[in-house]
């Protein structure tokens, strides 16, 4: 947008527009040829780019021709004006409006004033009109001028041609100060003018010269240096080093402007080491690599957003993805088809939510991930109904999670022991409900068959066996002093964020899991469950959804970034809808995606660091840390979450593109999510429980405006589920939910 207009331009219509637009309307007008605008570029930008091509200490830029101005690299925290903090970018200071605000009326003369009375502009670019091309020789007339009418010069003599402003030109000064043939240029420039000047007229010519033009270098000097300080207290150095790349008429035309404006800047600034490179190709040559580098970014956009269009799905993808979720859960919940159907659709023996007239104490495990919580429930109904929960949080170590079931059973009742102990509760008695969050097959509530481990388990003896029988088997193993436990329920997790919010709203019938696996249950009807004998009321079906896909219905939409996840899995062709959409495989996809954006030179300037090499590396927790910022907001977050994970300290621009990358994949898998929300169908939901995700609030948002696009006459409503699935398991173990 151009702000206004300088160097004698008046053009109308311009100022406050985009000058790109209207260049392009222009060409478009022709009509006989055709150019792709890529940048806009200042003068003194394209000749910092020029210079900085062979001089990569080049920082600043200067112009010194008919007009003056200056840009230099400023570190981004101090740009107000740009959202962000790290890295640097290129300031145009539009200098010559310095003095504008009056900082400058103790060293304006009176033919400074005279100048700017007479110009275009009064009273705007004052510094210009002080150190410009365009000004210089009008400098001189004026004192010329002024001298002649005291008497001073030329014998009191006036001519029309020294009276009239522009005559004496800027060129003129320089060809006067030329060291052998000065005076001589002197005497003929005079004469031009209609003057008869003596030999003392010409020597006082040629010195009103020298002083205006060294006015000129000193004044440009100083504010140079101002810059140079500026960019050495930035960098926090105890002697600088830089380049400023110059251009313009003046600069390069005046025989001595140049060395003066190098002296006064090495006088002000005797602790920096200054370089001055001469522009001899103009600022068009660093416009033309500013051009290229855009026109390169762009080709690079474009070629990063047709590989994540794969992950973009249309709405009659999603509408396709719904219908064939519908299809394998009809086919988990028939017994004949039961056996080949990959979405299982297993009987939980839930078979109502919560009425509000539980009570009592119970304990309750939730195991579903690297963590496992112990709790102790206190359910509490009537006038002070309520739930009132203490509990603790232990790890699972991975060589426990890949080691013996027996192993992993004694971890288990190790905590439950430390708990106790921590509670003061050595030697209770309490019934228990287990949050198990891994596919079984249940005959009744208190037993379950492990099918198979998910999720990184693969604790050995276990799958085949009743989870249940291994815990009390665990807990028999301890001294049977310390307590004991009446396992009274075993509950999937999102059986379990079902319960807990459906004690809160008890229009809530479906559970859903999108944390470090993804699942989901709902409330059937009785006549639907083939598996189960009877066709009275509800039960709630533990979909296991996260193998949806395992036998290949969805390869048309699977992307090469899920096939390397898959096959660098513990369980390829396994779970494969699961590793499309849950927090344990995002972050892989994400590194896929940013391995292969590397490898066709398309980020990080084609370098591969081994750090990135790493499975893993990419955590899923930092595509909610980059998306919860904004903008440039998030570039402040990249450089300890991308960085310490691609392993090199990449540029704002670097993590600017490789931040489009988790929002992509985020998206993705939040609409396959919604998918299967959406494949319940009309009448099947009326309210959906959530766990607190550890994703960002855009997933939730995306998924509740693509569950309502698919499903259009269902209303949904979303409840977050605050105390996770073990108050769930509890409220189920209290004996009023379906026993």
């Amino acid at each position: 947008i151009l702000i206004t207009w300088t160097k004698g331009f008046k053009c109308s219509g311009v100022e406050g527009k985009d000058v790109v637009s209207m260049l392009r309307k222009s060409i478009k007008k022709r009509g006989d040829f055709d150019i792709d605008i890529m940048a806009v570029v200042n003068d003194t930008v394209g000749t910092m780019m020029t210079c900085g091509y062979d001089d990569h200490h080049c920082e600043v830029g200067l112009i010194v021709g008919t007009g003056t101005n200056a840009c230099y690299m400023e570190e981004m925290r101090h740009i107000d004006l740009v959202e962000g903090d790290e890295g640097r970018m290129c300031i145009n200071m539009e200098w010559g409006a310095f003095g504008d605000d009056g900082v400058l009326n103790d060293i304006r003369t009176e033919f400074d004033h005279e100048i700017d009375m007479g110009s275009l502009n009064p009273g705007k670019q004052l510094f210009e009109k002080m150190i410009s091309g365009m000004y210089m020789g009008e400098l001189v007339r004026l004192i010329l001028v002024k001298m002649a009418k005291e008497g001073l010069l030329f014998g009191g003599n006036l001519t029309p041609d020294l009276l009239t402003t522009g005559h004496f030109e800027t060129r003129y000064v320089s060809a006067i100060e030329k060291e052998k043939e000065g005076l001589q240029k002197a005497h003929e420039i005079l004469t031009k003018l209609g003057l008869e000047p003596s030999y003392e007229d010409c020597v006082a010519t040629h010195r009103i010269c020298q002083i205006v033009s060294t006015r000129s270098a000193n004044l440009c000097g100083a504010t140079l240096a101002a810059v140079l300080r500026r960019i050495k207290e930035n960098k926090g150095v105890d002697r600088l080093r830089s380049t400023v790349g110059v251009d313009g008429s003046v600069y390069k035309k005046h025989p001595h402007f140049a060395r003066r404006l190098h002296k006064t800047v090495r006088k002000l600034l005797p602790d920096c080491e200054v370089r001055f490179v001469r522009s001899e190709d103009g600022s068009g040559k660093g416009a033309a690599m500013v051009t290229a580098v855009a026109y390169r970014l762009a080709a690079q956009h474009r070629a990063r957003q047709k590989i994540l269009e794969a992950l973009k799905l249309s709405h009659e993808q999603l509408l396709e993805v719904k219908q064939r979720m519908r299809i394998e859960m009809e086919k988990g919940l028939g017994k004949e088809t039961h056996a080949e159907a990959t979405v299982k659709m297993l009987p939980t023996y839930v078979c109502s939510t919560p009425d509000g007239t539980e009570k009592g104490d119970f304990l309750a495990l939730d195991l579903g991930g690297t963590n496992f919580r112990v709790l102790l429930v206190r359910i509490r109904n009537g006038m002070r109904r309520g739930v009132e929960m203490h509990n603790k949080i232990y790890t699972i170590p991975v060589e426990i999670m890949q080691g013996t079931g027996e192993e992993l059973f004694d971890h288990i009742v190790y905590c439950i022991s430390d708990f106790l102990e921590y509670m003061g509760m050595k030697g209770v008695s309490l019934p228990l409900g287990f949050t198990f969050s891994f596919p079984c097959q249940q005959t009744k509530l208190d037993e379950g068959i492990l099918l198979k481990w998910t999720k990184g388990f693969k604790a050995t003896g276990c799958e085949g066996e009743d989870v249940v029988n291994l815990l009390k088997e665990a807990i028999h193993r301890r001294e049977a002093s310390e307590f004991d436990l009446d396992v009274v329920a075993l509950v999937n997790d999102t059986v379990g964020t079902m319960m807990t919010c459906g004690y809160e709203d008890q229009r809530c019938e479906v559970g859903l899991i999108v944390g470090t696996g993804s699942n989901a249950c709902y409330m059937e009807e009785m006549r639907n469950v083939e598996l189960v004998e009877g066709e009275e009321g509800k039960m709630c079906v533990n979909m296991e959804w996260g193998a949806f896909g395992d036998n290949g219905c969805l390869d048309d939409i699977w992307t090469e970034f899920d096939l390397k996840v898959d096959e660098l899995s513990l369980n390829p062709g396994k779970q494969r809808f699961e590793k499309m959409i849950s927090g344990m495989y995002l972050g892989e996809i994400v590194r896929n995606i940013l391995m292969d954006f590397t490898k066709r030179g398309l980020l990080f300037r084609g370098r591969i660091s081994e750090r990135l090499k790493t499975k893993g590396i990419f955590e899923t927790k930092f595509l909610s840390q980059i998306e919860s910022r904004r903008g440039w907001h998030a570039l402040q977050a990249a450089p300890s979450v991308s960085c310490s994970a691609v392993g090199r300290a990449q540029g704002p621009m670097g993590r600017g593109r490789a931040l489009k990358v988790p929002p992509a994949a985020r998206i993705g898998a939040t609409r396959f999510v919604s998918c299967g929300a959406g494949a319940f169908g009309p009448g099947q939901v009326k309210s959906a429980s959530l766990p607190s995700l550890p994703v960002p609030c855009s997933f939730s948002t995306i998924m509740r405006e693509t569950v309502k696009q698919l499903s259009p006459k269902c209303e949904v409503t979303f409840l977050q589920s605050e105390d996770g699935s073990g108050k769930g398991a509890a409220l189920i173990t209290a004996g009023g939910c379906g026993l």
